[in-house]
Parts: C-alpha cells; sequence; structure tokens
C-alpha cells in the first residue's frame, strides 16, 4: 500500500482552513458553468464560516472569507462575489522601511531628553530669567548623573553643561543653582544608615547578652566567696 504523507503534497495557500476545505476550492476550478460555479463557491463560503463560528457576526467578516476564497484558488477563480476581487499584487505590496531615530547625545549621563528640555527653556525664555525651570532641571541633572557615575557633579559642572546644552545662549542665575542643596543624596546616606544600623542591631543584642552573662556570672562567684569568708 502506498502512503500519501502531508510532507510530499503540494504546500497550502492557507494551512487554518485545511486541506480539504483546499480540495474543495480545486473542485470549484472544474465547474465550468458559471452560476454553478458561483453557488458551490457559496457553499464552500459557509463551510469556512463554520470553523469559526464565534467570528460570524462580526465586521468584514465575510469579506474576509471571500478574498481567503480567491487567495486558496490562486487568483484563479471567476465567480460573481459581492466583494471586489483581491489581486496577487495587493498582498504583495512591501511597506516602507522605518527610519530608525538617529540622534548623538552629547550628555548621556543626564538621559537624552534632558537637552531637549533645556533646549525648550531656552527657547522659551526670551529676556525673562527662568530660575524656576533651572532649579528643576539643575536637580534633575545632579540625580541622573548621580545614578550614572555613583557621584554628584558640583554647581559649576552643572552650569556649564546647561550653557552648552542650550548653546551658550541661556541666562542663568547663578546665585540660584549656587545655592542649590541636593537632598538625593541625603537621602542615599540615610537609607545607608538605617541599613547598617538594622545590621549592627543583632551584634549589639549579643554583645549585650554576653556582658549580662559576664556580669552574672561574676555575681554568682563573689556571692560564693562571701559564704565561705563567713
Amino acid at each position: 500500500m502506498r502512503k500519501n504523507y502531508n510532507y510530499k503534497r503540494r504546500k497550502l495557500f492557507l494551512p487554518e482552513y485545511g486541506r480539504h476545505i483546499q480540495e474543495m476550492v480545486d473542485s470549484l476550478l472544474e465547474i465550468e458553468d458559471r452560476q454553478e460555479r458561483t453557488r458551490q463557491a457559496k457553499a464552500v463560503i459557509a463551510v469556512m464560516g463554520n470553523l469559526n463560528p464565534l467570528l460570524r457576526d462580526t465586521n468584514g467578516f465575510k469579506h474576509k472569507l471571500w478574498d481567503h476564497l480567491f487567495i486558496m484558488s490562486d487568483f484563479q477563480l471567476d465567480v460573481d462575489s459581492p466583494y471586489p476581487q483581491p489581486s496577487r499584487q495587493d498582498l504583495m505590496v512591501v511597506p516602507q522601511k522605518l527610519r530608525y531615530p538617529q540622534s548623538n547625545i552629547a550628555f548621556k549621563h543626564y538621559g537624552k531628553y534632558t537637552q531637549q528640555l533645556v533646549r525648550a527653556v531656552a527657547a522659551a525664555q526670551g529676556d525673562n530669567n527662568a530660575s524656576d525651570e533651572l532649579i528643576n532641571i539643575a536637580r534633575y541633572m545632579r540625580v541622573k548623573s548621580y545614578e550614572f557615575n555613583n557621584d554628584h557633579p558640583n554647581n559649576e559642572v552643572i552650569i556649564r553643561d546647561i550653557r552648552a546644552m542650550a548653546g551658550n545662549d541661556m541666562q542663568i542665575d547663578m546665585s540660584a543653582i549656587s545655592a542649590l542643596r541636593c537632598d538625593y543624596r541625603h537621602g542615599t546616606q540615610q537609607r545607608n544608615n538605617i541599613k547598617n544600623r538594622k545590621q549592627n542591631k543583632p551584634q549589639q543584642r549579643s554583645n549585650n547578652a554576653n556582658n549580662a552573662r559576664r556580669t552574672q556570672k561574676s555575681g554568682s562567684k563573689g556571692a560564693q566567696h562571701h559564704s565561705v569568708h563567713k
């Protein structure tokens, strides 16, 4: 007996419908009468719809089934379709290649959007001195620099970098940024101190317990010595 394996058969256009539906579509191409061919094509569409009953009432479901029917016939089926017949060129349209954003980051340790934020503030500044915005930007730059380098830059470095990112045409209130204090490092040190205290608590408890046992032992020895002398 000669066995017929699927890998020896021809490749299916839409494998999700199975080989039986493909054979039904192939049989439509052998029907010579156009009206009979159209009637049989509608029957095949009904069978294809029964394979996905939950999607039968959705919008455009019938249109999709007819498109799949033409695809499985290799665009050779000639029937009266209620929808325009698709062409092979419509399915072979190559999408346009997306441009990958290429932008050079001058100060990577401050992040990508810090320079855009500085330039936006410089453009909207005019003749006014945007001290509040610059203070917030300087604080943010200090935080990001600490996350990247684990070190805080001084105020002169921050002012120099702000001017470089803004194109050296921004009016900067030196006194406002020079008086800026960063609470980020203080918070980090405070968390580290709390962590160290928690780690030292078990050691302190063990030391206190050892001292209490030594005191108890010395007290018992003193009481025994006093009783012997009596």
